[in-house]
């Protein structure tokens, strides 16, 4: 079926699409093909042209510390103060009462009730099978820099006095 507007749906733009084009350069690290890149526009090379891909993907989980029931609770505490402040400051804000504190305690006690309560419900569930924060990230092996074929054999010279 063909589109009214003549695009092609593999080519709608926001739709993932595998990259394509000629490597240039490859690193080891997302910094140092950036800086790739950023030469190739210091010299007013056309960089539309060109994509980072990265290569060889991990999921990398670091394990941040240990958790307990002490620190699960006084991170509902921490967190649930500051939703509480915050609700309470914008009830007191909007009151039509001349009270100010009243709102605020009302909503620093409220939120952390809620924090607390929202903190140790999904750490009781886990029963011990979890006992730690970590972050997650997506991490390449690898970073290739690829170019328009059109363009690729001036992007790969320019790299390579980069190099030197």
């Amino acid at each position: 079926m063909t589109n009214p507007l003549g695009n092609s749906s593999r080519n709608r733009p926001g739709l993932p699409t595998p990259p394509s084009g000629w490597p240039v350069g490859s690193y080891p690290t997302y910094a140092e093909a950036q800086r790739a890149v950023d030469y190739l526009a210091d010299n007013s090379f056309p960089v539309e042209n060109v994509t980072i891909v990265g290569v060889d993907l991990m999921q990398v989980e670091r394990v941040l510390y240990r958790l307990t029931w002490g620190k699960v609770i006084g991170g509902g505490v921490v967190s649930g103060a500051w939703l509480g402040l915050f609700i309470g400051l914008l009830l007191s804000l909007f009151g039509t009462g001349g009270h100010v504190f009243g709102p605020l305690v009302v909503g620093l006690v409220g939120g952390i009730v809620f924090g607390v309560i929202s903190t140790t419900i999904p750490y009781a569930a886990t029963r011990g099978q979890r006992d730690f924060a970590s972050t997650m990230q997506l991490v390449a092996g690898r970073y290739d820099v690829l170019c328009d074929p059109k363009v690729a054999e001036q992007a790969r010279d320019l790299i390579a006095r980069l190099a030197i």
